[in-house]
């Protein structure tokens, strides 16, 4: 498999083969994230796709490190937009599922703007982040970043549905904890 600097030289020159590289190596893990967010393979393919072509866009003159990263964020980004314009209403996609889970332990939107900037909380969250265990870390980040179901990180991790659900439950709770000692939760 083409490394991605490689990739990212293509996309220098300019040369459509970077996009089919850039696809061969990660488009299934965008796919995947894509589509938990906006449960329809066609959307999923679309926001992959306009990815790419945003990807395409922004190389050159930014030389991603590590492009992966780069790239899933470019997705994410798209997916929560065709998410809140198209599936928001119908409130069934993994991701409408992951957010009602994790918005009982932050606050109200408005009130959170008018306390802290968004940027502290990301810090907060962060740092909440360096308290768990890495395998909690990783459950936690593939539930509420990658929107996978219950099933797919107990595959991911080895574990069962049972223990991902506890878990995340208490990862929450504790979550919570932290904000309010932080006077983030009201």
């Amino acid at each position: 498999m083409i490394d991605d600097e490689k990739i990212i030289e293509m996309f220098f020159e300019r040369s459509e083969q970077g996009i089919r590289e850039l696809d061969i190596k990660y488009g299934k893990a965008c796919h995947n994230l894509s589509y938990h967010i906006v449960g329809s393979r066609q959307d999923a393919e679309e926001c992959v796709n306009d990815a790419y072509l945003g990807a395409w866009n922004a190389i050159p003159p930014a030389r991603p490190n590590p492009l992966l990263s780069y790239l899933l964020k470019i997705v994410r980004n798209i997916s929560l937009k065709i998410y809140w314009r198209k599936e928001a209403a119908k409130r069934s996609s993994h991701y409408t599922i992951a957010l009602e889970e994790i918005e009982a332990c932050i606050a109200d939107q408005k009130n959170i703007e008018e306390e802290i900037e968004v940027r502290e909380l990301a810090c907060i969250i962060e740092s909440f982040l360096d308290t768990l265990t890495i395998e909690n870390r990783v459950i936690f980040m593939r539930r509420y970043w990658f929107s996978d179901s219950y099933k797919d990180i107990a595959e991911f991790v080895g574990l069962s549905e049972k223990n991902i659900s506890v878990r995340l439950t208490r990862i929450r709770e504790k979550m919570k904890q932290y904000l309010i000692e932080r006077e983030v939760f009201v």
